[in-house]
């Protein structure tokens, strides 16, 4: 993973067409747990980002639709993103991280998935599948009971 920049910026650039504005995120604050000492229960390192996903101008319905399927548990009854990210004793690259796996995950619902072609078995498949039907049938008959005259 790439280092983390501690700038802030009013956006986050997903793609060249695709930003999300600060005003579409809520960020709150908390107390992490895990290792750290003293600093860890006097400092609020914990960062949850919240995106509120369908009211986005910049992502239209598909993407939206496959972000709520990508997201899974992190999306809300309300339509809401939400990201939890305590991973590092720094508030500062636990944002950067949150808005980076946003970003990620957006960049994921933007690509189309691939339809399944039907396709045909072969000739081949299809003599092999009926020949095996024809000697597994052909066993079957010599396992029957033969009745005496």
């Amino acid at each position: 993973m790439a280092p983390f920049l501690c700038n802030y910026i009013d956006m986050i650039r997903v793609t060249e067409k695709i930003i999300i504005d600060e005003s579409e995120l809520l960020e709150t604050f908390s107390r992490a747990s895990g290792p750290g000492g003293q600093h860890v229960n006097k400092v609020e390192t914990s960062v949850t980002l919240k995106f509120n996903v369908l009211s986005s101008p910049n992502l239209n319905d598909a993407v939206k639709s496959r972000l709520k399927i990508l997201s899974g548990q992190r999306w809300t009854k309300d339509g809401f993103l939400v990201i939890h990210v305590d991973k590092h004793r720094s508030q500062a690259r636990n944002r950067d991280l949150a808005r980076l796996r946003l970003s990620e995950l957006v960049k994921k619902a933007l690509i189309l998935p691939k339809t399944r072609i039907d396709t045909r078995p072969t000739r081949i498949a299809n003599k092999k599948r009926l020949d095996e039907k024809t000697k597994r049938g052909r066993i079957k008959v010599l396992r029957k009971y033969v009745q005496e005259d």
